[in-house]
């Protein structure tokens, strides 16, 4: 069998020149040199300090408070969803209403798995701030279906034998009615 000529960064994949029950791969030849740029003195600095300084808090701190004012900075972006959406009955602003309803709810049910890696001075403060962002969300939630006339509002929505309210004017978009 003849043999090629390896070169010395090579290994050796076949098992020439291996014991017979030897499995692990050999490597040919291992006085390479070192790669240009490596120092064996060269040691790495640690930081073995605990999350005790005053930069590593200060993080923390504004991690915290962006989570907690999370739901307060949706509500814009509610509100423009809610006008986009309209008053009509029709799939899309259902879906959106529906929505408004379920990431609220969401956030506050899992409001432990959220703070849970946050301690700090303020996090009963930032609790609150969340929970109050998402209960404001919830308010525009239930306000537009109100405003969509999905709400009970009346005795009419209720009893049978109470006549519905009738409106007092109508206006139309242009089109003479």
């Amino acid at each position: 069998m003849s043999r090629r000529k390896l070169h010395k960064w090579s290994i050796d994949f076949t098992g020439i020149g291996r014991p017979k029950g030897e499995k692990a791969l050999v490597q040919l030849n291992t006085d390479l040199r070192k790669p240009m740029g490596y120092n064996e003195d060269a040691t790495v600095a640690r930081h073995d300090d605990k999350e005790d300084s005053p930069d590593t808090q200060k993080l923390i701190d504004k991690r915290s408070w962006d989570i907690a004012l999370g739901p307060i900075k949706q509500i814009p972006m509610n509100f423009f969803i809610m006008w986009m959406a309209g008053n009509s009955i029709s799939i899309f602003p259902i879906m959106m209403v529906g929505m408004m309803f379920f990431r609220p709810f969401q956030a506050l049910i899992s409001i432990q798995a959220t703070f849970g890696t946050i301690e700090g001075s303020s996090s009963y403060l930032q609790k609150a701030v969340y929970i109050l962002g998402n209960i404001v969300c919830l308010v525009l939630a239930v306000y537009k279906c109100q405003v969509m006339g999905l709400l009970p509002t009346h005795s009419s929505d209720w009893l049978a034998f109470v006549e519905a309210q009738h409106r007092m004017e109508w206006s139309g978009g242009g089109a003479a009615l």
